[in-house]
């Protein structure tokens, strides 16, 4: 599939890191790549897989490698594909050259596209986007083999787009495969979720999260070796937070962030409407995407710890409803283009609440 943005930023790329479909190695996950070997040479492969799991740990990067293998290996009985230990397929195949520049026609790509008009991303994957998927899956397919749909990520997907999707992935045409991606699998529409075969993928391991740092080539594999793995250390199993760290004073500043954390429920609130100072500044769009994914981490922090300590309902509710608060006050601001500084003080208030109701 041809991109129709071809030049244009790729919602689905971070910065200026290869994109998920450009890399040729693969880091942690080695039992999620067996079963996906295994239920294809078995013939047991589901129409649809949910590939779930935190953001930045690799989910669309083993998306890609799985489309890669089907298309170069379509028949699962040929010898190739039962010799296979691992999805694996040349980078200099022309499998692997025709994806790497989304060409391939029996590949789709699903995520959200790029505004002409506000010179950015749309903030949703649009029901539009899911027609034209519709539209090529009803195509015969180009090669006479499977035809595969990465859906990065279901996350993106507004109410009319998941289920204009549902329908698709409800009947889907023969020999067809649909990878969703998502970063937060509980929250995809129930009735998507039913009709997926569910893969969850775990954080990477600090040294993992090393070695594919350096395998992204420069100006991350210049790093020095101490300075990546205390980035790794605090990125919580994620390449992308780990890029993120690196960037700047990223490991300065998600400290600053954490020490704000650490003092809930107490608020300095002189410190957070600097913080929103800094954060609404313009260019400052990394910063504050930074601060969001902080705030969502500590948030599973908080939870994920009071839950191994046997906490009750009533201790990580308050902590859920934050969550759930935060995650749709931060999408109304980018739909809308409200004001980030209002979004960044409601934040703190709602974290204040959490951490009391959650003691």
């Amino acid at each position: 599939m041809k991109d129709e943005t071809e030049g244009l930023p790729e919602s689905d790329r971070f910065a200026d890191a290869p994109h998920p479909r450009e890399a040729n190695d693969f880091f942690g996950h080695a039992e999620a790549e067996r079963e996906l070997l295994d239920a294809f040479r078995r013939g047991r492969l589901a129409q649809a897989v949910l590939i779930g799991g935190p953001e930045g740990i690799g989910k669309a990067t083993l998306a890609w490698r799985f489309a890669r293998f089907l298309i170069a290996h379509p028949d699962p009985s040929a010898a190739a594909a039962q010799a296979a230990v691992s999805l694996q397929v040349p980078p200099d195949s022309p499998v692997s050259r025709r994806i790497r520049a989304l060409a391939l026609p029996d590949v789709s790509l699903l995520r959200r596209t790029w505004n002409e008009k506000s010179k950015k991303h749309y903030t949703e994957i649009r029901i539009e986007d899911v027609r034209r998927l519709i539209h090529l899956f009803q195509q015969s397919s180009g090669a006479g083999g499977w035809r595969v749909a990465i859906v990065d990520s279901v996350d993106d997907l507004n109410r009319s787009s998941a289920n204009a999707l549902l329908k698709l992935i409800e009947e889907p045409p023969e020999r067809s495969l649909f990878l969703l991606i998502a970063h937060r699998p509980g929250r995809v529409l129930p009735t998507i979720r039913s009709r997926c075969r569910k893969l969850a993928l775990a954080p990477l391991a600090e040294s993992e999260i090393v070695d594919a740092v350096r395998a992204l080539g420069s100006p991350w594999s210049a790093r020095p070796q101490a300075e990546l793995a205390a980035a790794a250390a605090r990125a919580e199993g994620s390449v992308r937070e780990t890029l993120r760290l690196l960037d700047g004073d990223g490991v300065a500043f998600d400290s600053a962030l954490r020490a704000m954390f650490a003092r809930l429920p107490q608020v300095d609130w002189l410190a957070v409407h600097a913080l929103a100072d800094r954060l609404t500044g313009r260019d400052n769009e990394d910063a504050y995407e930074t601060f969001m994914s902080a705030v969502f981490r500590f948030l599973d922090r908080a939870v994920r710890a009071r839950a191994e300590q046997g906490a009750g309902a009533a201790t990580l509710v308050p902590y859920a409803r934050a969550f759930e608060r935060i995650d749709e006050a931060a999408r109304d601001t980018e739909i809308y283009n409200f004001d980030k500084r209002g979004l960044i003080l409601a934040v703190f208030a709602d974290l204040e609440e959490a951490a009391r109701g959650g003691r």
